[in-house]
């Protein structure tokens, strides 16, 4: 099957089994290794990429869904000269330790406050209306697809509250 994917901002010809995944399509037909594969089952959020800039597991979902779609990976949030402001904190934070979720985790924390920002409620919102109020717990909360199997969780809630305007 014959798509063409926008990958940060490159448009890519590809010519793949239509039960290619996102994830492997990323990894394995374009070259972009940043975003992991861990579970495999949408279950720990390490495969987490924007598409249209919402986040998503790249795992659960086929390549040829997305054709013509806009598709942010780590690699297009940032580069090593100038990290996006998430990338930045997360160094400052130390939120990450073997560092094999941390694509994820900064992909998920980026589209989070977008949607906090738009007004979208989480289970511990307090309030439906408006802009939540992101504490510890509702960042927690809505960070909650992204394992991290090292337990830097502490680091990474504060690398998302500096960058969210700081938490309370």
């Amino acid at each position: 099957m014959h798509i063409t994917l926008t990958v940060n901002g490159e448009h890519h010809m590809l010519d793949i089994d239509s039960r290619t995944t996102i994830l492997d399509a990323l990894r394995n037909h374009i070259g972009l290794t940043g975003t992991k594969k861990g579970c495999d089952h949408g279950q720990c959020g390490a495969c987490t990429v924007l598409i249209n800039g919402r986040r998503i597991n790249s795992c659960l979902t086929l390549a040829a869904m997305h054709d013509t779609d806009a598709i942010t990976t780590i690699e297009g949030l940032g580069d090593p000269d100038q990290l996006s402001p998430m990338q930045s904190a997360f160094v400052r934070h130390d939120g990450f330790q073997c560092g094999y979720c941390t694509p994820g985790q900064i992909c998920s924390a980026t589209a989070m406050l977008d949607e906090a920002k738009q007004g979208w409620p989480s289970y511990v919102s307090a309030d439906l209306e408006g802009a939540p109020d992101l504490s510890t717990d509702e960042i927690a909360e809505r960070m909650s697809g992204n394992l991290c199997r090292c337990s830097a969780y502490p680091n990474i809630v504060d690398a998302i509250a500096e960058v969210a305007g700081g938490a309370k």
